[in-house]
């Protein structure tokens, strides 16, 4: 579960702005124009100190409605995967699928609302304009392991080009992403995920 809770963690100065509830709804009206997104991503985690503590590499895809694959490759082999109602987890070293009902993710991390629609969802968040994106953060009475969540929009409309992400623990995640396809048509498949044979299952969906 350590590994699942670090996933979800994942997937500047303040301008100006009139209202947290304005700068919300700029962020979802500029998340409303990614369709879908594709790209490689570099990760980098130091700690409160400042002191390296992991790298990372893998893929990402993104679709609306709700849908992500993430999947790193280095240095473990996981893959976490939704298609808009459930998301699994696949930790291949310890043969474990956990599954999750997607929409109760976004209690725990923000990070699932780079593709929800869903007003009562964004409600749980106040969002903020930033000098290079947008900066995130649960409010007051919402169970998040994440304490901010800022977003780093690349140009020329091409998607995402950052993500860092702050845990309690003041952990610090940064995913930097290169060779980014924007708004394509992604195959089905990508979003689907069935347990391979032999692994261990641990479903946490309520079977719905």
């Amino acid at each position: 579960m350590k590994k699942v809770n670090a996933l979800l963690l994942v997937l500047g100065s303040v301008i100006a702005a009139p209202s947290f509830a304005d700068d919300s709804q700029a962020l979802q009206d500029r998340l409303a124009t990614l369709k879908s997104f594709k790209a490689q991503f570099a990760q980098q985690v130091t700690d409160k100190e400042g002191q390296a503590v992991m790298q990372g590499e893998g893929t990402i895809a993104l679709q609306q409605p709700m849908m992500i694959r993430w999947q790193q490759t280095n240095p473990d082999d996981t893959l976490f995967v939704s298609n808009g109602d459930k998301t699994y987890y696949f930790d291949s070293f310890a043969e474990q699928v956990t599954i999750m009902k997607t929409s109760s993710l976004i209690d725990s991390t923000p990070f699932v609302l780079l593709t929800s629609k869903d007003p009562a969802q964004w409600e749980k968040y106040s969002v903020l304009a930033t000098n290079t994106g947008f900066s995130v953060k649960p409010n007051k009475g919402v169970e998040s392991q994440v304490e901010q969540l800022d977003i780093t929009f690349a140009g020329n409309q091409q998607g995402l080009a950052k993500l860092v992400v702050t845990d309690n623990s003041g952990q610090l995640s940064s995913f930097s992403f290169s060779d980014a396809q924007v708004n394509t048509e992604l195959e089905t498949s990508t979003f689907e995920f069935t347990p391979p044979e032999g692994v261990e299952i641990d479903d946490q969906s309520n079977g719905e």
